[in-house]
């Protein structure tokens, strides 16, 4: 595969299981083009031409992840909650080799326990929860970082599920997010990683019962991660690579 050519828009694959939508009318009626539509709105709305943008759900064939809209993929953001076990290992497969060889991936609220991040991870990403209507406040702990430019400080979401400490994840590559709750509970809501040659980030705002994925300041972090989380060389899977003795005076490099 060739470098993308910066001047391309970039390739953003949205990905839900698109499940809650169609059992749950308080679901239907907050996200009537499912979460992933809300998502992708957001992502459109803030880069326009700048990004083209599809969706895809857990019950197309093979999950709407084939090798072929991988490979034609810069970015995929994942939001999953009630059916993670029922997620191909294969296409977990095909995912994770694309993330290593450097496509972006943007995980979203429960999207912590999907198998991609677990195993990305390589720990059980459980956390605290509580689903009580409450009150988040994301505080920027990395003002500096692009994920965080134009946000304000603190973004307030009225109504979200409680996420909190501890949070089973490996130390992050970089915090840039922290959210407060009522309960007193704090939570690492906003966390980079780097696997292989992939840029990942987990932002935890985001549930089914509430519009959180409306909201304006949390479009704004989605669409800052999905331009920064974007492979900038071609993308190609680390390998196991033998040095031969000599091989620097071999190519060139004689005094």
């Amino acid at each position: 595969m060739s470098p993308k050519m910066s001047a391309d828009p970039l390739r953003v694959t949205v990905w839900s299981e698109g499940r809650h939508e169609q059992r749950d009318e308080h679901v239907a009626r907050l996200y009537p083009q499912g979460m992933h539509g809300a998502v992708a709105e957001g992502v459109r709305l803030h880069l326009g031409d700048g990004a083209r943008v599809r969706t895809a759900t857990l019950d197309e064939p093979e999950h709407g992840l084939t090798e072929e809209v991988l490979a034609d993929t810069d970015v995929l953001t994942w939001w999953g909650h009630i059916a993670h076990d029922e997620v191909s290992d294969e296409v977990v497969d095909r995912v994770h080799r694309h993330v290593m060889a450097g496509m972006g991936l943007i995980v979203l609220h429960s999207g912590h326990w999907s198998k991609i991040f677990t195993r990305l991870m390589g720990t059980t990403c459980t956390l605290r929860w509580r689903a009580e209507r409450d009150r988040e406040l994301v505080w920027t702990v990395d003002p500096a970082h692009p994920i965080a430019a134009g946000v304000p400080h603190p973004i307030v979401i009225d109504e979200q599920e409680m996420y909190g400490e501890f949070f089973d994840i490996p130390a992050p590559d970089e915090l840039v997010f922290i959210s407060s709750f009522s309960g007193g509970e704090v939570f690492r809501s906003g966390c980079t990683f780097r696997r292989g040659h992939g840029r990942i980030f987990y932002f935890s705002p985001g549930d089914q019962d509430y519009p959180v994925y409306h909201h304006p300041d949390v479009r704004r972090v989605i669409a800052n991660a999905v331009t920064w989380a974007a492979p900038a060389a071609e993308r190609r899977t680390p390998r196991l690579a033998h040095s031969a003795t000599g091989w620097f005076e071999g190519e060139g490099n004689r005094s």
